[in-house]
């Protein structure tokens, strides 16, 4: 099974930016659908966005949409999260996820390989 560990996160003023990145190892993101989810203190796990690698299909929550863009290096068997103008409700702790489902989804318990999450925290 693919293992996942994501970095890029940490401490950004509202309007900035970061680039978070999850990488596989003891495989390749063939034929898997990668997801981000987030997770603030005392909320459940929230979809962010989502990809197909073979085909880069994306799509993504409605309160990230406009401001995000996920996007895949296919050589590196890296997937990358661009956040622009951050605010406050960003923060969060961020994961990625994949799953061999053959169709795209935002469950999290579809998902059935996890990294250890990457804390983004936005001041103001």
């Amino acid at each position: 099974q693919v293992q996942l560990v994501e970095s890029g996160g940490g401490l950004v003023q509202a309007g900035g930016s970061l680039r978070l990145s999850c990488a596989a190892s003891g495989g390749t993101f063939s034929n898997y659908r990668i997801g981000w989810f987030r997770q603030a203190p005392g909320k459940e796990r929230e979809f962010v966005a989502a990809i197909s690698w073979s085909g880069g299909v994306t799509f993504y929550a409605g309160p990230v949409k406009g401001r995000t863009t996920f996007s895949r290096d296919i050589p590196k068997n890296i997937v990358y999260l661009q956040m622009n103008t951050l605010i406050s409700e960003d923060t969060a702790v961020y994961y990625c996820a994949a799953h061999r489902r053959p169709f795209s989804t935002r469950r999290a318990s579809d998902y059935d390989s996890w990294g250890q999450g990457t804390q983004v925290t936005v001041s103001s």
